[in-house]
């Protein structure tokens, strides 16, 4: 049992997981839709593993895995979920290229800071609103995906899952702000286009759905105001309740100390505890009515990536131990690699696998072994390491993740609930490989080649 955990074999139930997440909306859409049929997916994927880590000697890596990664994981995603929920912009301004250039502006730099989801799922109404007497706007919305679904949550462990989980194996809260020059490349390129193309379907419409806009502007309303404030409370709370601020959080085996369980977990109890304001505080018909609130997509994240975290256990030992034997050497690799797996299947565990593939590598292993780092950050032989990897294959890591999640509509969860309020709402989205042909390989592609060229 214990060479069958630590064998390639064990890296089919990880493997099937994220399969079944890619192909299940795809083959099965209206089975796969209920969580309750997730959740058995991922207990026969999951259950096995568990107990092959067990008896295998990998009980600790299991406990690390499902208590320090899985539960801060869900209740960060929790918290961004019930605070951003809370909060309801309506109106309808004119629908003028500046306009929504700057709607989705506002979107891309939000995202870092409410969660892609919660960014998208803040502006998305709005913006379709502001644009519903126009033509032409099936292009606002794929842009809309791209910048604030996904490549404006760069800059702290809030913006995308991947980055949080970097968060969690020791990259700072403040490291991510060295990614501003990649964000910034790359939103105000895609900004820049968004105008022209937005400034010539402009041009195109016709001077009676122009006139109707003008007519029928309304300004723009905020509703749950209160919820900003618990936003805040989450940022100062990532940023600062964690071990690198608080020591006492932690374990210390070399003089015996062990934290208590409520510190360990202070973070998280902050964060339910914001969450439960949210609820408390937070006008019931804002959140219900106006948002259409439902908990469905925040269970189906947790059941679904109970099965991934547990499956991922063995996938990520044996990633780590054969990381050499990959080939993997530079940052460009890890780039492409990571987003071309986040484009197609989820951003999260894909991350997460290749930082155990950096730490694989010979440099981080001595890195480690030297005793020179400190919290997995430091310098050793010239090199900067951060989350106990050198620091250019977390950017490459961090990238990939993120931005290449717009490729597709599966590579990241906020891109098919974008499409399907857009199309709820009468606009003819592409399909799923007319979105990759007429918009993510012709528009994005090319732009996030050039952020390698230029960055890594």
């Amino acid at each position: 049992m214990e060479q069958l955990v630590h064998s390639a074999w064990s890296m089919i139930p990880f493997g099937l997981m994220l399969l079944m997440i890619a192909i299940g909306p795809l083959i099965a859409e209206h089975w796969w839709e209920k969580n309750l049929n997730k959740l058995i997916v991922s207990l026969v994927l999951g259950v096995p593993v568990a107990v092959c880590l067990i008896i295998g000697g990998m009980m600790h890596e299991l406990e690390h895995q499902i208590f320090f990664d899985y539960v801060p994981f869900i209740i960060l995603l929790l918290a961004l979920f019930v605070i951003t929920g809370g909060i309801h912009f309506s109106g309808d301004l004119k629908a003028k290229p500046w306009v929504n250039t700057c709607f989705l502006g506002l979107g891309w730099i939000l995202a870092s800071f409410m969660g892609t989801t919660g960014a998208a799922m803040l502006l998305i109404r709005p913006v379709i609103e502001t644009n519903q007497q126009r033509k032409y706007k099936v292009h606002t919305i794929l842009f809309f995906i791209a910048l604030v679904a996904n490549c404006g949550g760069l800059l702290t462990p809030l913006g995308d899952p991947p980055l949080f989980m970097l968060f969690l194996r020791g990259a700072s809260f403040t490291w991510f702000l060295k990614l501003v020059p990649e964000w910034a490349f790359t939103g105000l390129i895609l900004l820049l286009i968004y105008f022209c193309f937005d400034t010539y379907y402009y041009k195109r419409e016709h001077w009676t759905a122009l006139s109707a806009d003008a007519r029928e502007a309304t300004p723009l309303v905020t509703k749950g105001k209160i919820n900003f404030l618990y936003l805040i409370g989450v940022i100062l709370a990532v940023a600062f309740i964690n071990e690198g601020t608080i020591p006492q959080m932690a374990d210390d085996p070399q003089t015996g100390y062990h934290a208590p369980l409520w510190l360990k977990y202070l973070r998280e109890i902050v964060l339910l505890s914001l969450t439960l304001l949210s609820l408390y505080t937070t006008n019931k018909e804002v959140r219900f009515k106006d948002n259409k609130f439902t908990w469905t997509p925040i269970v189906e994240v947790a059941v679904l990536f109970l099965g991934i975290f547990t499956t991922m256990t063995p996938a990520l030992a044996y990633l780590k131990a054969h990381a050499a034997d990959l080939g993997f050497t530079h940052a460009w690799q890890f780039y492409y690699s990571t987003g071309l797996l986040s484009s197609f299947l989820d951003n999260t565990p894909t991350a997460v696998a290749f930082h155990g593939v950096a730490s694989g590598l010979p440099e981080s292993l001595e890195a480690a072994a030297s005793g020179l780092l400190v919290h997995a950050d430091g310098v050793v032989n010239g090199t900067t390491f951060v989350a106990g990897i050198p620091e250019l294959l977390l950017k490459a890591i961090s990238l990939g993740a993120v931005m290449f999640g717009a490729m597709t509509y599966i590579g990241n969860g906020p891109n098919f609930m974008v499409k399907a309020i857009a199309e709820e709402s009468g606009i003819k989205m592409p399909s799923f490989f007319g979105y990759m042909i007429k918009f993510s390989l012709i528009i994005l592609l090319p732009v996030y080649i050039l952020v390698q060229l230029i960055f890594l």
